[in-house]
């Protein structure tokens, strides 16, 4: 394994569209959504091992789930997790990344990958990795994996491609959530992709890079720069990374940057953001019905997903296009159909 590889795996959110198995205490990442024995981080961590040792894998997360961490990756070492004391979204965390990794190894080359996203066809994935890592390596380049769409999805924003060499394609720009219509022109014209987050740069070429277009964020977090990568380093990014800017990296950096390239990549990729997502995703029955659980009996049902706890015995009849979700503290009985209420729906409750 190269000793300048290292992977940083973004663990912070909330998954409140998972409501009521994600919430604020355990978020979707650190539970078996599929059913299948591993939470995602867990199988996330997993696949990042065929491509660095567990010593060159950082957790970024919310200060408050280092124990959730710590559970679920048991042979991390402690000091690879990164505490946000605040939740300012994804360019802050990944320039504090940067400037960490930057002192234990200027030479390092990251990959910056989402906690809760699943991957199907593995090897092409470690593949397409592999060839971001060289190229990032080679060029002042920021590489982000672009997943070729299979349908005109409303869901996920899109890349625009352009000039494309040795299977690496120059990005031309990248395109906010389209709808209807518009997913279907991008589908059509055969040179949009679908941005799954995944990006791979030099520590060199990110913190350039948020110099150029950002610099106010990287002010804020060396304001002492002895203290990062420290025993006080903590206890430093506690007191000055609240008061860093609250922008997505997309916005921060990939928009406003000219070395931006893509890898297209055919990964049998979902990011798993929705309840219906993982009924798209889940084996169906022949009446296209998704239950996970021991001890659940649908009858006369329809297109509908059901989760309870493998010891519930759950009996439904007559319910078509629905979401069911059956939590201790909540359950959820929501249509299909209208499933982006959720998120709203959640917060009221809060209120």
């Amino acid at each position: 394994m190269n000793p300048n590889h290292y992977i940083a795996i973004m663990a912070g959110g909330v998954g409140s569209r998972f409501w009521p198995s994600s919430t604020q205490d355990r978020p979707k990442q650190f539970l078996d959504i599929l059913g299948v024995g591993k939470s995602l981080i867990r199988m996330t961590f997993e696949r990042c091992l065929e491509l660095v040792s567990a010593e060159h894998v950082l957790i970024v997360t919310n200060e408050r789930y280092r124990a959730l961490v710590q559970e679920h990756l048991p042979e991390l070492p402690n000091e690879n997790i990164l505490g946000e004391p605040s939740m300012n979204n994804t360019a802050p965390c990944i320039a504090w990344t940067a400037l960490h990794l930057q002192v234990r190894n200027p030479e390092a080359i990251f990959a910056v990958l989402p906690s809760d996203h699943v991957i199907l066809k593995e090897r092409d994935y470690i593949n397409r990795l592999t060839e971001a890592f060289t190229y990032a390596a080679h060029n002042d380049a920021i590489v982000t994996l672009g997943i070729e769409p299979t349908r005109p999805d409303t869901g996920y924003g899109y890349i625009e491609t352009g000039a494309t060499k040795n299977g690496i394609s120059k990005v031309d720009s990248f395109r906010e959530k389209p709808d209807q219509s518009t997913a279907q022109k991008y589908l059509d014209a055969g040179n949009y992709l679908w941005n799954a987050g995944m990006f791979v740069w030099s520590v060199k070429t990110i913190i350039n890079a948020f110099r150029a277009h950002e610099p106010e964020i990287l002010r804020v977090l060396t304001e002492d720069l002895d203290k990062l990568g420290g025993s006080q380093e903590q206890e430093y990014i506690n007191r000055v990374y609240p008061n860093t800017k609250r922008i997505s990296v997309d916005y921060a950096i990939l928009e406003r940057a000219d070395n931006v390239y893509t890898i297209p990549s055919d990964i049998g990729w979902s990011d798993l953001g929705t309840w219906n997502s993982l009924h798209a995703f889940k084996e169906k029955d022949d009446q296209a019905c998704v239950a996970i659980g021991d001890k659940i009996h649908l009858i006369d049902s329809k297109d509908i997903i059901v989760r309870a706890a493998d010891e519930k015995t759950v009996v439904i009849k007559g319910l078509q296009d629905y979401i069911v979700v059956d939590e201790q503290e909540a359950l959820l009985i929501y249509p299909k159909s209208q499933e982006q209420e959720i998120k709203q729906v959640v917060k009221s409750l809060k209120g």
